[in-house]
Order: C-alpha cells, then sequence, then structure tokens
C-alpha cells in the first residue's frame, strides 16, 4: 500500500513539478498544547494541472528526480479564483 497525503500547492512554476505543503496537527507531548507542523514535498504534475492554493492528493512513487518522490494523484478542491 502507497502512502498518500492531502495538503495545499504553494508553487506550480516548475516543469511538471508542483510544491505541496502538508499540514499535520498533534499535540505537544509535554505542554500538551496543539502544533501545526508542515512538510514540503516535490510532486511529479505531469498534465500540469494543478494550481496555486488547489487542495491535491499526492502519492509515493519511485524517485523520478533528485527532490520528487511523490506524484499527483487528483485534485481534491481548485482555488477560488
Amino acid at each position: 500500500m502507497k502512502k498518500t497525503k492531502t495538503g495545499r500547492v504553494t508553487s506550480d512554476r516548475m516543469e511538471q513539478t508542483i510544491v505541496v505543503r502538508v499540514e499535520e496537527n498533534l499535540l505537544h507531548p509535554r505542554y500538551h498544547k496543539h502544533v501545526t507542523r508542515h512538510v514540503k514535498f516535490y510532486a511529479h504534475d505531469a498534465q500540469q494541472q494543478a494550481g496555486v492554493g488547489d487542495l491535491v492528493r499526492i502519492e509515493e512513487c519511485r524517485p523520478l528526480s533528485r527532490m520528487k518522490r511523490w506524484r499527483l494523484v487528483e485534485i481534491v478542491e481548485k482555488a477560488e479564483g
């Protein structure tokens, strides 16, 4: 089973590549406060259909370049405008 993640596109300026910011909310182990962490993933977008602000689902795949290890599965929600 391949891992999937959902996040927002922060950049689509590269050819066939998007940058996806995935956020996770977790509880701090000591202070028991909710903390938001984020990680950026480089994902392959062959048709160049995702734009900045879109909510997308990405899936892990074989290494496609030095930084790309994910590919775009679907656009969950298009950004307004």
